[in-house]
């Protein structure tokens, strides 16, 4: 249990411009002023905002190919309260993560695991992805500690974890180890493998703001919390190595990403496809802008955008990390004259605004600063500093290669079959309304493989609590097996599927 000191005993003073540490030597302690903590996590919360307002327009619009300079990406004073108001979908990237806030903030650091994914499952707002698929889980009976294991979340390695681990890095400054373990309770509610990877990797890197401003060695030191054997930390130490080798192409780099890392394994919709939410994929754009922006605001999201693909959190993630570099006070007035209005609007989820979760987020800092042997005297905090270690080794898909795509294109299932030699499968499809005008409702299907019942599925047509894939199915023996699906009979809803994935060794 955390000893806080009350918000009405903190010292009142002016926000001061921060003073990065210029070393990048741990020592045992690190000293801050008030005001440099809570500008550094402010400047976190508004960098992530700007940044994935600023590629919000161009999500998923360029795919295996970089935006062209000559494309213009709109800007403008007051721009970020204009797309709160007209696309609230947009901010996932924060919402969910205020959804978490508000657990910690009701039940403290220490809620149980369904506190949490009862949050996300219940929130008021839209998932995609990994936080989708969680979801259904949850609500169907499947915990938060298994609702993102690779065998029952097909999505586990997208990117959805890595988006909102940002409050987790702001709220453990400098103790890079207290943020692993957060990450080990929340980010396995969606996420395994690289999926989860890519939130202690990027919430490692948050919390190292707190200690140097030096974008080189924030990365290589969060890298160390990811086991070197896996595919994750191998592309991350990659974009690395080609930013020595090529430090002024950020391009070249770029299309080495693409030639050696754009497979993806997962998701079944970016199989086999220019379509890809991997979080490592995505990651490595990231990595490649933080370090090619080169300490630049404005540039830095640019390149995170231009980069393509998932080209509005890459950006937000990029921005939320420089942005706690920064500090709030210092992140030029070009981007936050963006925010102007914008920071009492409240977002999807609690309900929370940008205002509130400042102070949200930097008392909670105060409370695991407290807790994890630091101290906090009148004028100064003082943080018992760590040095990453390394997490444990987790792979989701291991031995598990897709190997080839089948069309079925069936409409309105009543049963289908089909035969397939290999280890596994994953069957794309959906439940929808037969005619306008119906209430939401669900439709049951039964999978059988090799003649044996092995689920039951009720897919919701709620858009909100639906399931994202028909069926999937990994760990078969390498074999020729059938696949069968019964749907049960249904005038108002049907199951349309649209093709499978066959997966071998």
């Amino acid at each position: 249990m955390f000893i806080a000191c009350k918000p009405e005993e903190m010292p009142s003073k002016p926000s001061v411009p921060i003073q990065p540490a210029r070393d990048t030597i741990i020592t045992d302690t690190l000293v801050l002023s008030y005001g440099q903590l809570k500008d550094k996590i402010k400047g976190g919360w508004a960098g992530q905002t700007i940044g994935v307002t600023y590629g919000g327009p161009t999500e998923f619009k360029w795919q295996a190919q970089i935006i062209p300079d000559a494309q213009e990406i709109e800007w403008y004073t007051g721009y970020v309260k204009d797309m709160m108001n007209s696309c609230p979908d947009l901010y996932d990237d924060v919402y969910v993560e205020t959804s978490f806030l508000d657990v910690i903030e009701k039940k403290g650091i220490n809620a149980h695991i369904n506190e949490f994914s009862n949050a996300l499952a219940k929130g008021d707002y839209n998932l995609w992805g990994a936080n989708q698929m969680a979801r259904f889980n949850i609500l169907h009976g499947i915990d938060g500690v298994q609702s993102g294991y690779w065998l029952n979340n097909v999505h586990c390695d997208d990117l959805d974890f890595q988006i909102e681990s940002d409050f987790i890095g702001l709220m453990n400054p400098a103790m890079p180890n207290s943020s692993s373990a957060i990450s080990d309770k929340i980010g396995h509610i969606m996420a395994y493998g690289d999926g989860w990877y890519g939130g202690v990797f990027f919430s490692a890197m948050y919390t190292l703001t707190f200690v140097s401003d030096s974008i080189e060695w924030i990365v290589t030191e969060a890298l160390k919390a990811i086991p070197k054997e896996t595919k994750y930390y191998k592309c991350i130490a990659d974009v690395i190595r080609w930013h020595n080798l090529f430090p002024d192409n950020w391009k070249q780099t770029w299309r080495n990403i693409q030639m050696y890392y754009s497979d993806e394994d997962g998701c079944p919709d970016g199989v086999f496809n220019n379509f890809n939410p991997e979080a490592r994929f995505n990651s490595a754009y990231v990595v490649l802008a933080l370090l090619y922006g080169g300490g630049d605001f404005g540039k830095t999201i640019d390149i995170a955008t231009r980069c393509g693909q998932d080209s509005d959190c890459n950006p937000s993630s990029a921005g939320g990390i420089l942005g706690a570099i920064l500090g709030y006070s210092q992140i030029p007035r070009q981007w936050m004259n963006s925010l102007n209005g914008a920071e009492d609007i409240k977002f999807q989820g609690p309900g929370l605004t940008l205002n509130q979760i400042y102070d949200i987020s930097y008392r909670h800092a105060l409370q695991i600063i407290n807790g994890n042997g630091g101290r906090l005297t009148t004028d100064s905090v003082y943080i018992a500093m760590e040095k990453p270690k390394t997490v444990r080794y987790e792979q989701s898909f291991e031995h598990t290669i897709p190997v080839q795509r089948v069309s079925l294109n069936n409409d309105d299932v009543n049963i289908q079959s089909f035969t397939f030699k290999g280890t596994g499968f994953a069957l794309r499809g959906e439940v929808y309304k037969k005619r306008d005008g119906l209430p939401d409702g669900e439709l049951s299907a039964k999978l059988y493989i090799d003649g044996k019942e092995v689920e039951t599925v009720y897919f919701p047509t709620n858009y909100r609590t639906r399931r994202i894939d028909a069926f999937w199915k990994f760990g078969l023996p390498n074999v020729t097996h059938e696949i069968t699906i019964k749907t049960a009979y249904n005038n108002s809803y049907g199951l349309r599927i649209w093709d499978y994935i066959i997966y071998s060794y």
